[in-house]
């Protein structure tokens, strides 16, 4: 089974020119990504949510259960 999170980002670049990605999954956790593109920075932050999801599950707000008889 394939779960698709929407999760809203912000990508900024640093003064060295570094592209910085983060998200939010709750309060007080969530994930960065950063790389020489916007691209790239994306990609690091996808695969440092995916991380984080499989340790501490999609938040009570982005989770929906539901029964199929």
């Amino acid at each position: 089974m394939t779960r698709v999170v929407h999760v809203p980002y912000v990508v900024e670049q640093d003064e060295d020119g570094v592209w910085c990605a983060s998200a939010q999954l709750r309060p007080g956790v969530g994930a960065v990504g950063d790389g020489p593109t916007q691209e790239e920075a994306v990609a690091d932050l996808r695969s440092a949510l995916e991380a984080l999801l499989d340790v501490v599950g999609p938040p009570d707000e982005l989770t929906l259960t539901l029964n199929v008889a």
